[in-house]
Order: C-alpha cells, then sequence, then structure tokens
C-alpha cells in the first residue's frame, strides 16, 4: 500500500483516475463488442439495441475524460522531439472536414462537394509546402549580456539572415532550446520506484523552450538585427542547446520547425538586486577606506619630518619648509581595505519549504516554470547578492561562504560577477533542526586571520550567538 501511496504522489491521483477510467472504458467496450456479435448470432435485437447504447456512453466518456489528457501529454512528448512539423488545431479541424467532405462527395457524387473537397485539399498542400519553404535557408546569430537578473528585463541581440535568393521568409518565431537543470527534480523517486531503464529515461530533464521574437517580413537576401527583451523570473543557469525557427505561415494549417546548432552555452540568472535597508546597511562596514595610524599612500596626514635624499618632491611642504628654512616633506596615514566575509547559511526549516505534488513538479519542469522550493531561501539569496553588491560599490575586498563552499576574495565587476554565479545555483536545505557544522566551512571564518567583517545570513540566528560577541561578526536572520 505504502509504494502504492508513493507511486499515486509521483503520478498524481488525477492521472491514475485517468488510466483507470481508460481501462475500464477500454474492457467494458470489449465486452459490449462480444455482447453484440452475441446478440446478432442469437437475432436479439433487444439485447444488440442496449450494447450499442451502452457502448455509446462508453465511447462519450473516453472522448471526455481520456482523450484530452493523453492529446495534452502527447503535445509534451512531441515538443521534446526533432519533429520538422506539427499539425495544429486549425489544421486538425480542416483534417476532419476533408475526410467528411470526402466521404460526402465519395457517397453521394456531387458535383459541389467534390469541388469544395478540391479546394480544402489544395489550401492544405499549399499550406504545407510554402510552411516548408519560408524556413529554408535563413541562419540565427545571438548576443546574451554578461549579467542576466531575475526579474529584470533582459536585452538580447537578435540576427536573423534570409539566405533565400527569391523567397521572403514571413511570421518567423525565434525560440531558444536548453535545460535548466542536470536531471529530472523527480529523479531520486523514480529511481527508488521503477526499473533502472525506465527511471533513467525519466530522469534526463525536459527541454525548455524560451521565445525570444517574432519577425514578421524579411525579404530575400537581407539580414536585421534586433534588440529583443526577455523577462528571467528565477534565479539559476540556463544550458542552451540549439536555437529553433517555426511558422505557421499562411493558413495556420501546420506548425513548421526548423533546428538550428547552437555551441552549448551557460547563461546564469543571477539573484535580484535590491536597496537595503537602513538596519542591515547599518551592520555593513563603513562606506569609503579608513585611516591607519601606520605609513603609506593614503589621503590623510600622518606626520612632517625632514627630507631625505631619494624622497618624492611632490610630498615637500613648501609652507612648513618657509617656516623652518629646511625641507620638510608629508607623511600620510596607509588605508585599511574595506574586507568582508558574506556566510550564507542554506539550511531553511521544513515549514518554509513548498510542498507540491511530483505530477506538478513535472509540468513546471516541462513548461520552464519551475518553482523555488522555498520562498524564504530566495530572499535570502536576494539579500546576500544585494548586500555583496553593495560592497563592491565600494571597492570593498568580498568573498562568499555557502554552505561548505568557500569563495575567493576578491574585488571589482568581474569578481562579483563570479559570487554572482555561486549564488544563482545555491540550494537550500531541509532542516528541522539547526546545525552550525552543516552551514559552515571548515576552518571557522571567525578563526581565519583577515577575513574582515563576517556578515552571516541564517534562519538559524540562535545557532550563531557564539560569534555574535567578536565584534567583527554580524548575524542578519532572513
Amino acid at each position: 500500500m505504502s509504494k502504492f501511496l508513493q507511486i499515486a504522489r509521483l503520478f498524481g491521483l488525477k492521472d491514475i483516475k485517468t488510466a483507470i477510467i481508460g481501462i475500464v472504458s477500454v474492457a467494458g467496450g470489449m465486452l459490449l463488442a462480444g455482447l453484440t456479435l452475441l446478440a446478432h448470432r442469437t437475432s436479439n435485437p433487444r439485447l444488440a439495441f442496449a450494447a450499442a447504447i451502452i457502448s455509446l456512453i462508453f465511447v462519450i466518456i473516453l472522448l471526455v475524460f481520456v482523450v484530452p489528457p493523453l492529446a495534452r501529454n502527447a503535445g509534451r512528448e512531441a515538443s521534446q522531439l526533432d519533429l520538422p512539423f506539427e499539425i495544429t488545431a486549425g489544421g486538425a479541424i480542416a483534417a476532419a472536414l476533408l475526410a467528411i467532405v470526402g466521404f460526402s462527395a465519395w457517397n453521394t457524387g456531387n458535383n459541389l462537394l467534390f469541388l469544395v473537397l478540391a479546394f480544402i485539399a489544395a489550401a492544405m498542400i499549399v499550406g504545407f509546402a510554402a510552411g516548408s519553404l519560408t524556413l529554408r535557408k535563413i541562419e540565427v546569430r545571438m548576443r546574451f549580456p554578461e549579467a542576466i537578473f531575475a526579474g529584470e528585463q533582459t536585452r538580447i541581440l537578435v540576427n536573423l539572415e534570409n539566405r533565400k535568393k527569391i523567397l521572403p521568409a514571413i511570421s518567423v518565431v525565434i525560440e531558444v532550446r536548453g535545460t535548466e537543470q542536470n536531471e529530472s527534480a523527480a529523479a531520486p523517486e523514480f529511481r527508488k520506484l521503477l526499473p533502472g531503464f525506465v527511471a533513467e529515461r525519466l530522469s534526463r530533464p525536459p527541454i525548455v523552450r524560451k521565445p525570444l521574437g517574432h519577425f514578421a517580413y524579411l525579404a530575400a537576401g537581407e539580414s536585421l538585427e534586433t534588440a529583443v527583451s526577455y523577462l528571467f523570473p528565477n534565479r539559476g543557469r540556463f544550458l542552451i542547446r540549439n536555437f529553433e525557427l517555426s511558422t505557421r505561415f499562411p493558413f495556420s494549417f501546420f506548425c513548421h520547425r526548423r533546428r538550428l546548432n547552437a555551441r552549448e552555452t551557460e547563461l546564469f540568472v543571477f539573484p535580484a538586486i535590491e536597496t537595503l535597508g537602513s538596519e542591515i546597511d547599518d551592520a555593513l562596514p563603513q562606506t569609503g577606506r579608513l585611516s591607519s595610524m601606520r605609513k603609506g599612500s593614503g589621503q590623510d596626514l600622518l606626520s612632517l619630518r625632514d627630507y631625505r635624499p631619494n624622497d618624492d618632491q611632490r610630498q615637500i611642504d613648501w609652507k612648513a619648509t618657509a617656516r623652518s628654512r629646511t625641507l620638510i616633506v608629508k607623511e600620510f596615514a596607509a588605508e585599511d581595505e574595506l574586507k568582508a566575509t558574506i556566510l550564507l547559511d542554506p539550511r531553511i526549516p521544513s515549514s518554509d519549504f513548498r510542498h507540491k505534488n511530483t505530477r506538478e513538479m513535472l509540468d513546471a519542469e516541462a513548461a520552464g516554470t519551475l518553482f523555488p522550493l522555498s520562498e524564504r531561501f530566495e530572499r535570502g539569496v536576494t539579500l546576500a547578492a544585494s548586500i555583496l553588491a553593495h560592497l563592491n560599490a565600494l571597492q570593498a575586498e568580498t568573498r562568499v561562504i555557502i554552505g561548505g563552499k568557500a569563495g575567493r576574495f576578491g574585488v571589482g565587476p568581474l569578481h562579483l560577477i563570479e559570487m554572482l554565479r555561486l549564488l544563482a545555483i545555491a540550494e537550500p536545505v531541509q532542516s528541522n533542526n539547526g546545525n552550525k557544522n552543516e552551514s559552515l566551512s571548515t576552518p571557522n571564518p571567525a578563526d581565519e586571520a583577515g577575513s574582515g567583517k563576517i556578515i552571516v545570513i541564517s534562519a538559524f540566528p540562535e545557532d550563531f550567538d557564539e560569534l555574535v560577541v567578536n565584534p567583527s561578526v554580524k548575524v542578519i536572520e532572513y
């Protein structure tokens, strides 16, 4: 019973109910077919009539409850395949009309129906050929920005070139195809409940499509470059596999597709950067640079002394020299550079995890709308990214620690991108009781020399009470 419940959770009660209805309907239909045959052999018209009525009811049940889910699942599976074309809803209606009119014309011999039949058939043939020719000899190039942030419009340059000599490209949609994860979110459950080869097949990450633009018309031999905006709703990574061109020109009976090979490229969607509140801003290191009592090349005056050979003449204080009648040079204080370690604790209480049916997770994966596992953890990642961006703007030397993974110290825009990549792929860890050994690196950053200001961002702030006594440590709860 427990395994049945796990399978029900894996596929969803709705899917199992649909399967049961389908099996019962098909079995009932076969039984009624045998009953109808028996009624004909025994010359029992009442039994044959009753069996026909009940068969019609079973057919209606199949059409209402079984066929639509099967069609949706078939559509999802077809989207993962490299099919050159798909029949649209309009094309299915046209095909049904073609069959109905063809049967009527053959049955009645009416010339008008034959004329209508020829018109529908010609429209479908011309539509299929025109759509196929539209996508030939079209090349696509794309340029993505280096920094992509979740929740912000991303500007992507798309270049479309039509290499045909005569025919234009009409109503072309450009999509990027790729994967958002290494394996399906339900892979662990698949491996526990299903045979190996089946689990391996179902554990593959689904191909996600991201439509980037629609080109209404491009003349033969011309190219067009335009900037399109796309919104990535969540942080993460997206591995580009290839590009896809599609068109429903001219009658929308068919959706023609053409895949274009692309160099595999990883796109990292960084967490959103938000303005810090005053309470958090006060916990950060002082703005600007701090002067020390050591001699250096800063801007604050430390002392005056007599001139020595090889001193820089630009450091001579001419007013003091005039008063003392000897050369006097200025000595400046060294600057203590801002340095900070951001420690993100990935542990999240079980109550803050979003528990969803596995079937819903698989549907969200296929649609490219996979939801975050924990909104609370997303707030923590956003807070860490915002603090790093704030300190980077102050030219502070920073690093980030996520769980047991420690980044390196650095400064500047390139280093900020490196840290934001770590935050983009950070995953929460479900925890009922705080255990700080799960979240801190080894050794403890508070014990390291040169760690600077340590900012701990955690859902379990009480686990870091022993660190709070250190004035260089600040714990922030998210």
